[in-house]
């Protein structure tokens, strides 16, 4: 009888290498970092390895920019900082994952374990300041451990419900030497599939309903995923409403789109929706934004019948209380949809005209509430023309990006989003999203178009990584809307206390000098017609330079929203 031969012991190596190690077998091909002494044996890791790094000028934007991966790929988005302040300002970023759902990983250097307990130079605990806010936090104290614990953040940020994973990172521990095995590479589990019960009930629903709507939402989604759904709107004449800043989900040229859920929504979409016999909520949770202040559903049972499928069980029943809850992921759910459909019905069976009426009404009103042509706002600069001039100029799979702010209605409203993977734009309503999450689009795919709109305020939260931008090569597209103030908070304050500004007023730089100053091309942009020429020279030189560029464009402080002025803001108080 034959022996076994002897497993190979690893050789050693430090603690920072073992980390490289594990990102670089599970996959990651870029890291953004703001770089600290604390973790310098990663860093000196990272300079001969398989990834491309990106140096950022703070934090909260180096977060960011990994969570923006993190949305586009559906795998996790890396960051590495420093510890105490450092850790800090990336909690924006670490914010954003976790309300948004998005898979990202930030790793902290750490002080010297030694030291823990005396309030150490820039020491946290991690475990207490970012374990309400993440999925998991942890802190790896032994080196042994390190592929272990990589693997699991690995699991959790991507699992359910995905979000954010904080490792803390001992800066004694990572240079240690050890003779540590790998981890193995981490593969996605199979997707939790409905059952065939569950599955044949809400096709049932769906075929009996008068008046149904499915709303879609959360993460997990694939091109795939949304090519499935297309065709199962289409077998059912189902309107397909698109939950707050998840309209890449489904596509608005579709003949069953019918619009979408967010801050200032078009009135008649809310008036189907209530009127509807059945709701299908399919991914997303339908939180305050979508649900307009919780008001579209009763709590905790809503009038219409309601089928609620979210990846995560935790969730179903966590609000609403539905009359089919289904534990499934969007894709494995609308892969077996689209299953049944073709194996059922090798023709699809004629809607009926009701249902085909409905569906018809609900896109034309979808498309009449986006077209900004007749959009009117005080002021030389008409920016429902600005919107469809990007519209018709732009690629289609531009991916457009932007923080939060009254500005951003621009964006979602008229801007009609048909390509999956096109939208990244905070669901948590973080200010100063914006830019870096174009940082992280254009280091993810060099060659697409990348578009970010961006409020005065909302612009300057992070407005140093234009120069991130300048130093990669990055010819990204930036927008600024300028009028002079933090313009929602200024419209809630209209309201609320009419003719009392305070705390709302902006002085702002001269955007265009100052992003020149960067090493970036702008134009100063006042009225509509010097738009178009100012977007035309600015993309030739962008594609000549691989920098980015920047277009300021003032409006008038009237104009702070699409439809209303500050005028009518305050003429509407409630008493």
């Amino acid at each position: 009888m034959t022996s076994a031969l002897p497993a190979t012991r690893p050789a050693p190596r430090a603690g920072g290498q073992i980390v490289v190690d594990q990102l670089v077998l599970h996959g990651a091909r870029q890291v953004f970092t703001v770089p600290g002494e604390s973790f310098l044996a990663v860093l000196d890791a990272l300079h001969d390895a398989p990834i491309d790094l990106t140096v950022c000028r703070q934090e909260g934007g180096a977060c960011m920019m990994a969570e923006a991966q993190g949305k586009l790929t559906g795998r996790p988005g890396i960051c590495m900082v420093t510890r105490g302040p450092g850790a800090t300002n990336a909690a924006a970023g670490l914010h954003i994952a976790m309300q948004d759902s998005t898979p990202l990983i930030l790793f902290v250097g750490q002080i010297e374990r030694s030291a823990r307990g005396r309030e150490a130079f820039q020491e946290l605990d991690y475990r207490a300041v970012f374990g309400p806010m993440v999925k998991w936090a942890d802190e790896i104290d032994d080196i042994r451990r390190i592929p272990e614990l990589i693997a699991r953040a690995w699991a959790v940020a991507c699992s359910g419900r995905p979000g954010p994973v904080v490792l803390a990172l001992p800066e004694d521990m990572l240079v240690e030497t050890a003779p540590v095995a790998d981890a193995r590479p981490w593969t996605a589990p199979p997707e939790q599939a409905p059952g065939a019960a569950e599955l044949a009930g809400l096709m049932d629903r769906v075929s009996a309903a008068q008046r149904p709507m499915l709303v879609v939402g959360g993460s997990r989604w694939s091109a795939q995923t949304s090519a499935h759904l297309a065709r199962i709107a289409a077998h059912h004449a189902l309107p397909v409403v698109c939950s707050f800043r998840r309209q890449t989900v489904f596509p608005a040229d579709h003949p069953c789109h019918a619009g979408d859920l967010g801050f200032g929504p078009d009135p008649a979409l809310l008036q189907r929706l209530r009127d509807a016999d059945l709701v299908v909520l399919l991914g997303g949770r339908l939180s305050e934004v979508p649900s307009q202040g919780y008001t579209l559903l009763d709590i905790p049972a809503p009038q219409q019948a309601l089928v609620h499928i979210h990846p995560d069980p935790d969730e179903l029943g966590r609000v609403y209380q539905a009359d089919l809850a289904i534990a499934a992921a969007p894709d494995a759910l609308c892969a077996a949809w689209a299953q049944a459909i073709s194996r059922d019905f090798s023709q699809p069976p004629p809607a009926s005209p009701g249902l085909l009426a409905r569906v018809q009404a609900a896109h034309a009103q979808a498309l009449a509430w986006s077209d900004a042509r007749a959009i009117r706002i005080p002021g030389r600069l008409q920016m429902g023309q600005v919107m469809q001039h990007l519209r018709s100029t732009l690629p289609g799979d531009t991916i457009v990006c932007n923080g939060a702010g009254n500005f951003a209605l621009w964006v979602h409203r008229f801007w009609r989003f048909t390509t999956p993977g096109s939208q990244l734009a905070p669901t948590s309503g973080s200010m100063g999203y914006g830019l870096p999450a174009a940082v992280g689009a254009q280091r993810l795919w060099p060659e697409r178009t990348v578009l970010c709109v961006a409020g005065d305020g909302d612009l300057l939260m992070h407005g140093q990584e234009l120069a991130t931008a300048v130093q990669y090569s990055l010819p990204i597209i930036v927008i600024v809307i300028d009028n002079g103030m933090l313009g929602t908070i200024r419209m809630h304050q209209e309201r609320e206390y009419p003719g009392r500004v305070t705390a709302t007023a902006l002085h702002n730089p001269d955007f265009a000098t100052w992003a020149q100053s960067f090493g970036a091309q702008a134009e100063r942009v006042e009225d509509t017609a010097s738009f178009a020429p100012a977007l035309a020279r600015l993309r030739h030189w962008a594609a000549q330079h691989r920098r980015p560029v920047l277009l300021h464009c003032l409006i008038d402080p009237q104009a702070i929203s699409p439809t209303r002025t500050l005028d009518e803001v305050r003429g509407t108080r409630a008493t």
